[in-house]
Formats: C-alpha cells, structure tokens, sequence
C-alpha cells in the first residue's frame, strides 16, 4: 500500500479529527498530495490538496475549518479537521497526483480510505 491512511473513526459534531498519510519521499517530490472523500451515494469529492511547492487549496465546504499539512522528514500528510459537521461523514482518501486535480481521474494513487463517521 503506497499511502497507508490512518485516524478515522467516530466523532460528535463540532469536534475535531485528525487524519495521516504515510507516503515516501519520492511521493513528495513528484507528486500534489491531498484528499478526497466520498459519502454514501455521493460521487467521490475534492476536499484539499498540498502542491509540491507546500501551497495549499481547499473545497469550499471545508474552507475554514480544514488544514492540509505535510512533515516531510516524517514522510506524512495530514489533514486536521476542526468544527467538524454531520455532512462531512464520508470515506476519507489520501491521493496523489499531478496538479490541477479537477477531476478523481487525474489522480495516480489512492490510499485505501478511512471512515469518518460525525454523529449530530
């Protein structure tokens, strides 16, 4: 698995969450590396992205309340969620890709998804 994930699980809502992506150095350097998500019956959707440069962009919905960061040395992205909602529970998958990620199909590899579950 090239980008095992890591931190889901179930949260009230307004809380926070932390999620991990563990990805090689040679992943860093060739390749954006964010999130996406995908809720039951929902098409698979953008919810940040960190570009190689370390610039970072966010879907709307999360803007705000999400931080995409990345420590290098610990070969891991992150994704720390804060004032957390009922409608972000959704299957959270760590990708990587070449920029601009407009689509799910531009992305090269896929972690395996973590649940987020956000009771109301």
């Amino acid at each position: 698995v090239q980008l095992p994930e890591s931190g889901g699980g179930l949260v009230q809502a307004g809380g926070s969450m932390r999620l991990s992506c563990g990805a090689s150095e040679r992943m860093f350097a060739t390749n954006a590396m964010g999130w996406y998500r995908q809720a039951p019956g929902k098409e698979r959707e953008f919810v940040a992205s960190l570009s190689r440069g370390g610039s970072p962009n966010y879907a709307d919905s999360v803007k705000g309340r999400f931080t995409i960061s990345r420590d290098i040395a610990k070969s891991t992205l992150y994704l720390q969620m804060d004032s957390l909602k009922f409608e972000d529970t959704a299957v959270y998958y760590c990708a990587a890709g070449p920029l601009p990620w407009l689509s799910p199909k531009g992305i090269n590899f896929w972690g395996q998804g973590t649940q987020v579950t956000v009771s109301s």
